[in-house]
């Protein structure tokens, strides 16, 4: 996967040098086509990451996806990952492919969620739909929407890997995502780690 990677990154950074220069690229791709490649061979085929270790981007507001592209650029966002590349690569985008990138992701189908035990998917709907007003934890439909789906700069979280739901839900407690204030101080700094996997046990199978 690394030396994949590597190659594939190396590739669009040439791509990228030969389009600064003002060179016609030898296919008929565009930038932007070469940086959704590169992003593939992580994310999967349209978006549709298999590996819980790297999200899933298909249906993801464009709106969102450009933000945290260029939040991964100016390193406002940094990536917990050994394998995150992120940094290097968006680094090499100009706004123009960033958008390109964004729309074709945001017209890609999800592929369906994957259903986990039905008593911790339970859990995490009430968690979505109710919050948790005891522990005074927002509802996450508030802001992502009835169906998980996102709008705007709310990310989609319907279907997305459980584990990689929990993951940033952590990471909003760190430095790691220091944009993320609202979501550190109304849900991610009230959930216990019990509620976090029941609420992306839920999202995971939508």
């Amino acid at each position: 996967m690394k030396n994949t990677l590597t190659l594939a990154a190396t590739a669009l950074l040439l791509a990228l040098a030969g389009a600064a220069r003002g060179q016609q690229p030898a296919s008929t791709q565009t930038t932007a086509d070469r940086a959704i490649h590169v992003c593939n061979a992580c994310h999967g085929e349209g978006g549709n990451s298999t590996n819980p270790k790297f999200p899933k981007l298909a249906g993801q507001p464009r709106l969102y996806h450009a933000e945290q592209l260029k939040k991964y650029r100016s390193q406002a966002r940094s990536d917990a990952s050994p394998e995150g590349y992120m940094w290097g690569i968006a680094a090499m985008l100009e706004d123009e492919t960033i958008a390109g990138i964004a729309d074709y992701y945001a017209a890609q189908k999800p592929a369906p969620g994957k259903p986990g035990r039905e008593n911790l998917m339970a859990q995490g709907k009430k968690i979505f739909e109710q919050g948790v007003p005891a522990q005074q934890v927002k509802p996450c439909v508030e802001c992502h929407g009835k169906d998980g789906e996102g709008e705007a700069q709310f990310p989609r979280i319907a279907s997305q890997h459980a584990d990689y739901l929990v993951k940033q839900l952590k990471l909003f407690n760190t430095k790691l995502r220091p944009h993320g204030k609202i979501m550190k101080d109304h849900i991610a700094s009230k959930l216990n780690p019990q509620q976090m996997q029941a609420v992306a046990a839920y999202l995971q199978a939508k």
